[in-house]
């Protein structure tokens, strides 16, 4: 029987919006490991998640304030009701 592991959320896991739209930036990691994780979750469910761990909370609340700075909040979007969509899995 496999063991549950507790998930810790940082203190900098937060809501992000930009006009009039908005995406969840969560950062976390399991309990008993250094890496944390990021993953950004739209208005409709749709995650986009980073395959890396980052070394602290810091360093990927940076990454994603980042991406949406650079290709804008935009590109978290996925469709609603999470249909499968071109470029969307």
């Amino acid at each position: 029987m496999e063991e549950e592991q507790n998930i810790k959320f940082s203190e900098l896991t937060q809501e992000i919006a930009a006009g009039n739209t908005s995406v969840n930036i969560e950062i976390y990691r399991l309990e008993g490991q250094q890496g944390w994780y990021l993953e950004v979750v739209d208005e409709h469910g749709n995650s986009t998640a980073w395959d890396e761990a980052f070394s602290t909370d810091a360093e990927a609340l940076d990454e994603a304030k980042k991406t949406i700075a650079t290709d804008g909040i935009q590109s978290f979007i996925g469709p609603e009701g999470g249909e499968k969509l071109e470029g969307w899995i």
